[in-house]
């Protein structure tokens, strides 16, 4: 089972200081922060920190993520290529509330040179106080995680 009080969080490059600061804000909030990493500057490939993510995800680390990268577009088509995750790159906090209203994101993705670090703070905090609404988006996050029909 997932442990529920823990969220991980991974970069590349691009999103070292601002995932430093949600590391620490995520920690000031009383939760356990798991860091997969990068850690430095030196260039390094996204799609490895997505996959870790996922892979941490589907070992029960924990049940949610954030993943950031220079501008989030990159490393968010990376981490939406595991069906269990639904990751969502988001750019405000109405963003943020609704991927967790309507499509139980468990992946909250930012930018690392796109996003403040006030925004960002108030995306997560959106992003970890949200339920699921469930009912008609049910059948629609149901769909997100099957294969589709060409």
């Amino acid at each position: 089972m997932p442990v529920s009080n823990a969220i991980l969080l991974a970069s590349d490059h691009g999103a070292i200081d601002l995932r430093a600061a949600l590391r620490d804000h995520v920690t000031a909030r009383g939760l356990e922060a798991i860091d997969l990493g990068t850690d430095d500057t030196a260039s390094v490939d996204y799609p490895d920190f997505a996959a870790t993510l996922a892979q941490a995800i589907q070992e029960g680390r924990a049940e949610r993520g954030l993943l950031l990268c220079g501008t989030g577009v990159g490393i968010s088509i990376a981490i939406n290529r595991y069906p269990f995750i639904r990751g969502a790159l988001v750019h405000d906090v109405t963003g943020a509330r609704l991927c967790r209203q309507h499509n139980d994101a468990n992946v909250l993705v930012l930018g690392g040179r796109t996003t403040g670090v006030e925004v960002a703070r108030d995306c997560v905090d959106a992003f970890l106080d949200t339920a699921f609404e469930g009912g008609r988006h049910a059948r629609r996050v149901h769909k997100l995680g099957a294969m589709p029909a060409l």
